[in-house]
């Protein structure tokens, strides 16, 4: 396969974020247009602007993705992430679009045409071999070592102990 050949879930994440990004484009200018209706959208403004903006990047990978010349591009998980928070704003289209892009990034053939893209090869690990018997080496007996004898140190006569003495209390 080469890198011509798109697989079907890498076309679709790609038509997917498409729509998504017109779907923002769209739900912003309408949220940026109803916010303006009211001084208190004025103040949310910005927020309402977020989605358009989400939509302009998502239109720009979508462009990438679907470009008939492949060229080196990673997932964007970041943009799948910020489809998926779309669903505080109320845009459930986006949020699903979102969820779908991050499953479909985790398929194994999408996996291998983004590391085709890029030029790098996903290497899967070859199975395990069963482990070769080990065999004991034989243990060798540690070698005695003469102690030296040390000269004996005649030991020093004790002082004598004092007999405690005992108190008496008054009274007694």
């Amino acid at each position: 396969m080469n890198t011509n050949q798109k697989p079907g879930l890498f076309t679709t994440i790609a038509v997917l974020t498409l729509v998504s990004g017109i779907v923002n484009l769209f739900w912003g200018f309408i949220a940026s247009a109803t916010a303006l209706g009211t001084i208190v959208g004025v103040v949310c403004l910005p927020i309402t602007i977020l989605p358009t903006i989400l939509g302009v990047f998502e239109i720009i990978y979508a462009a990438k993705l679907l470009s008939s010349q492949p060229e080196p591009i990673q997932p964007s998980q970041t943009i799948a992430i910020l489809e998926i928070l779309t669903l505080f704003i109320g845009n459930l289209f986006s949020m699903v679009v979102g969820i779908l892009a991050l499953i479909f990034y985790n398929d194994v053939t999408v996996k291998d045409y983004f590391a085709r893209l890029n030029g790098t090869m996903v290497v899967l690990p070859a199975p395990a071999a069963p482990p070769a018997p080990v065999v004991p080496e034989p243990v060798a007996e540690p070698e005695v070592l003469p102690v030296p004898e040390v000269p004996a140190v005649p030991e020093a006569p004790e002082p004598p102990v004092k007999p405690k003495r005992i108190r008496k209390v008054a009274g007694e």
